[in-house]
């Protein structure tokens, strides 16, 4: 049954399986330099089924807070436990229901200590907000970050909304979420992105789509055709405190680890992904199964 799960997501979504593990190989290399930088949090927005805590070694060093809504984290916590002998010991699960609570103040409450530099890992997750929604959140992690702290972030081209630019192949991915329940609402201009984070005080380091990191020696697959160009990755650097008065945060669902849906979860189609043997190529590091793996929907 394995076998048959990816053929579905890549007819019904084409590029989309292979963009996602492109862009978790650019974070965890990422995780993995902030980690050399003495980076101590590990913060992940709208954590769905990331399993960086277990398979990543080096993140023992730092205290990983995942956040997401509590049914999620239910279903995810008990998967682990069938899966592994034991849970991560420096993992927090910082439960927060997304349309009531400020995830700040739950983190806050969690342990999260601010005068810690932090890799705040945003997957998955900006395309599904409001443009409001976003610019709070950044607001917050500026405000409550040490200097050098870093933000990796995915986010769709904003053509992809509006149509300018197009993009060729795109129709089927994006009917594929909305059929799910779960359409993009927010993109980025790549070449206003750097001006965008300077106003939060955010210094970009890098963007590059999973189309360009693909082509540039991120190889996971043979056959890497019909990845798309518009789904993107960012990593940015903390270089100020921001005294802009922040807004309460309501990040919404849509972070990829499925649906809550009154007291039902609906899991996301990418969250029984069964890709045998690619998390052990993404990270050249131990694997799990990939339905732990999986780190955020289409």
């Amino acid at each position: 049954m394995r076998w048959l799960v990816p053929r579905v997501i890549d007819r019904r979504a084409p590029g989309s399986r292979i963009s996602a593990l492109v862009r978790t190989r650019l974070i965890d290399r990422a995780l993995v330099d902030a980690l050399a930088r003495e980076a101590r949090q590990v913060v992940l927005l709208g954590a769905g089924y990331d399993s960086r805590a277990c398979r990543i070694e080096d993140v023992v060093a730092a205290r990983v807070f995942e956040v997401d809504h509590p049914t999620t984290q239910a279903v995810k916590r008990r998967r682990l436990a069938r899966m592994l002998k034991s849970a991560p010991s420096n993992v927090v699960y910082v439960a927060v229901d997304f349309l009531d609570d400020d995830f700040g103040v739950c983190l806050l409450k969690a342990g999260y200590d601010e005068a810690e530099r932090t890799l705040f890992i945003w997957e998955g997750v900006t395309n599904y907000l409001t443009a409001a929604t976003v610019d709070a959140t950044l607001r917050w992690i500026v405000s409550h970050s040490a200097p050098g702290s870093w933000l990796a972030f995915t986010y769709v081209h904003r053509g992809l909304l509006d149509g300018s630019p197009r993009f060729l192949g795109s129709e089927r991915w994006v009917g594929a979420v909305e059929k799910a329940g779960e359409p993009f609402t927010f993109g980025l201009d790549p070449t206003e992105l750097e001006g965008y984070l300077a106003e939060y005080g955010l210094r970009l380091l890098s963007d590059v789509s999973t189309a360009d990191a693909l082509e540039g020696g991120a190889t996971i697959v043979a056959d890497a055709s019909g990845l798309p160009a518009f789904y993107r990755v960012a990593l940015a650097e903390v270089q100020r405190t921001s005294h802009v008065t922040e807004s309460r945060l309501s990040m919404g669902l849509g972070s990829g680890s499925g649906l809550v849906r009154g007291d039902t979860y609906v899991p996301s189609v990418v969250d029984h992904v069964a890709i045998a043997g690619l998390a052990r190529d993404i990270t050249g590091s131990r694997s799990l199964p990939t339905t732990v793996y999986s780190n955020a929907c289409i």
